[in-house]
């Protein structure tokens, strides 16, 4: 049976009915709003504006993951979180989560306040699941096919959702064994990496698959290109057809729906509740 209650850190997380996490790119390159917040400032505004509007979650990343992107120090992703982190802990009672593969940052970013890691590599790196274990923090783990600067380099699978399945099963496997329990687990199909357009078309259609593990999943697909290549729209476009995946991911077992655009998604998910 799926877990409904994440400890995150000193704040509880009922996930009775799915949530919206806020994403928070303090970062100058992110795919969708890179540069926006990249000072304190700017991201606590940012930050109280999606609490606000009904986020539990916020989500906050130092280093970009879109296709492409360069990989920066652990000092320069330091320098870019913290500060943030410190100040949403002092001024908001919000969930935070931190949005990296690096031990270091998982581990100073707990001592800053953050309640949950949320690891695109899925804890892989050096050092990331020992160090995510020492914290005590749930974690979210994600499918990425390669890596962030060479993931959509012709990405092929025999059965993308037996593969997915498959590499998350053996990485919670790997998390129950390093002493992380099955309560702090939560798992993400990770649209968008490493995927074509099918391969993330046939994950929204079997989410159901994956709830079947018995974890919490998180959706995020919000602005992300297959939107744009079923649309045509550009980033900037995308509001209504994230709102779609939202919905639909919502209706179809997901946990978490991480999104850029909180207020709408919210009343989104609102409606969904109350149809389904």
């Amino acid at each position: 049976m799926t877990n409904t209650t994440i400890q995150c850190a000193s704040r509880e997380l009922k996930l009775d009915s799915p949530v919206v996490m806020g994403i928070l790119n303090v970062t100058p390159d992110s795919f969708s709003d890179g540069g926006l917040f990249n000072h304190v400032e700017t991201a606590l505004r940012q930050a109280e504006k999606m609490h606000a509007d009904g986020a539990l979650i916020i989500d906050i990343g130092g280093e970009s993951t879109r296709p492409g992107a360069k990989s920066v120090s652990e000092s320069k992703e330091l320098d870019r979180v913290l500060p943030i982190i410190e100040k949403i802990h002092q001024e908001l009672d919000v969930i935070t989560s931190i949005d990296t593969s690096k031990a270091v940052i998982m581990k100073e970013a707990a001592n800053a306040g953050v309640g949950m890691i949320n690891d695109v590599m899925a804890l892989r790196a050096d050092g990331a699941l020992e160090a995510a274990q020492q914290t005590g923090l749930p974690v979210c783990l994600m499918h990425m096919k390669g890596e962030p600067r060479t993931m959509q380099s012709e990405p092929q699978y025999a059965d993308v959702v037996y593969e997915v399945k498959d590499f998350l099963t053996q990485r919670i496997e790997q998390c129950l064994a390093q002493g992380i329990k099955k309560e702090q687990i939560i798992i993400d199909p990770g649209f968008g990496f490493g995927k074509t357009l099918a391969h993330n078309v046939t994950l929204f259609k079997q989410l159901g698959a994956f709830k079947e593990l018995g974890f919490p999943v998180l959706v995020g697909a919000s602005r992300k290109s297959m939107i744009g290549q079923i649309t045509g729209k550009s980033i900037e476009e995308r509001l209504a057809g994230s709102l779609a995946l939202a919905t639909l991911a919502a209706i179809n077992g997901a946990a978490i729906i991480r999104v850029h655009d909180v207020a709408e998604t919210v009343d989104a998910i609102k409606i969904a509740n109350a149809l389904t």
